[in-house]
Order: C-alpha cells, then sequence, then structure tokens
C-alpha cells in the first residue's frame, strides 16, 4: 500500500504535527525502555512523568486536564485491531514507525463492522510529536524497519480496567478499557479473547 508522509496533506484529515517543543530529554527516557518482540503498552509510567515535559504537555496540549505519559513499543507488522478515545491522543515517535489510520466516519452503525480497505498509512519520522484525533481510527504503531518506540499521551486512566460491566448492546460492547472503543480483526489475538469483530477485508501487513 501506499505509505505517505505525515507531513502529507493527506494527514490532515487525522491529526496534526505539533512543534516548538523541548522533547530531547522524553526521546533520551525513551530509549531506555523496554522494546520486546512483540508489542508491550504501558499507560502511565512514573519515570516520564516526573519529565518537566509532563506539565508541559499537560498544559498547553491538554488545556491543564489531567493526563498521563505511557509507551508503546516493539514490534508489529499487522493491522490487527482499529480503537479509538473521546479525545486526542498525542503521541512523539522515538524511532521512525508507520501508522495505520482510518476514520471513525466510516463504520457502519447498525453492525459496527469497517472495512480495512479504507485504511491510510503513514510514515512517521523520530522525534516528530503528533496528534490523532477522536475520531481517527490507529492501533499499535509498525515498526520502520525495526522495533519501535512511542510515547502515547492521554487523558488520566484512559486504557486503564473497567470498574463496570459496559454490555453488550450498540457502541457499549466495543468498549474494552477505560475510553477505549475496540474493533478486532477475526484473525488477531485481541478476537481470540473475546473482543468485536468488524474489522472486514485484509489485515494489512507491512
Amino acid at each position: 500500500m501506499v505509505i505517505n508522509s505525515i507531513f502529507d496533506p493527506s494527514f490532515k484529515a487525522y491529526g496534526a504535527v505539533h512543534a516548538g517543543f523541548d522533547t530531547k530529554e522524553l526521546l533520551d527516557a525513551l530509549e531506555k525502555t523496554p522494546a520486546p518482540e512483540s508489542v508491550v503498552y504501558e499507560p502511565s509510567v512514573p519515570e516520564l512523568e516526573a519529565l518537566p515535559a509532563f506539565r508541559e504537555f499537560r498544559e498547553k496540549l491538554f488545556g491543564g486536564m489531567p493526563i498521563q505519559f505511557g509507551y508503546c513499543n516493539g514490534e508489529n507488522h499487522l493491522l490487527n485491531c482499529v480503537e479509538y478515545h473521546r479525545d486526542s491522543e498525542f503521541a512523539l515517535a522515538a524511532t521512525d514507525l508507520i501508522l495505520l489510520l482510518g476514520k471513525q466516519q466510516d463504520i457502519e452503525p447498525e453492525t459496527f463492522r469497517y472495512d480495512t480497505a479504507k485504511i491510510e498509512a503513514f510514515m512517521v519520522t523520530k522525534g516528530t510529536l503528533y496528534e490523532l484525533y477522536a475520531t481517527t481510527l490507529h492501533y499499535a504503531p509498525i515498526g520502520a524497519g525495526g522495533k519501535f518506540r512511542c510515547l502515547i499521551v492521554l487523558p488520566r486512566h484512559t486504557n486503564f480496567p473497567l470498574a463496570f460491566d459496559p454490555g453488550k448492546v450498540g457502541e457499549a460492547k466495543l468498549l474494552t478499557h477505560v475510553n477505549k472503543w475496540l474493533i478486532a480483526h477475526p484473525d488477531s489475538p485481541e478476537a481470540k479473547g473475546g473482543a468485536h469483530v468488524g474489522l472486514a477485508g485484509e489485515n494489512i501487513a507491512i
């Protein structure tokens, strides 16, 4: 599939690139986080949240809302799932990586089915701070020539375990964690774990 740069105008439908932040200390800290053979995600990491950038991101990117600094690292080459939140997600690429993105508006409202043929791919270079809008479907990045590391910034408690049963009616059946609605491909590990299966078409591999 075609892989556009995140600086290509086509990315504007999914998010924005942010400049003017000193991220060197963050990037240095991310280099010390584990990058296994699979994908690891930690929603909140105290060592990262102790850095000065935490306050700056909270104030300038989230307007003072409570936030969390986590990471998504490892080896990945498959789409597997798409997820969305009720707010923007900010991320800092600590390596080159590829994003597979879609639009929430393209989910079929009655069946919560999504055609993976609509997915677009974007190359992100190391050091890029980017935002994915609330309506942007996304999941774990894909490594660009090796393992990837990426800071993930979200409102506090996003992706934490649910303290309630959301039920299986309507959109609620997609809710797997706090502020996380997920649609899985039938070939994915998440589907085998009970996630809602709604990705139709190819489980895109890069």
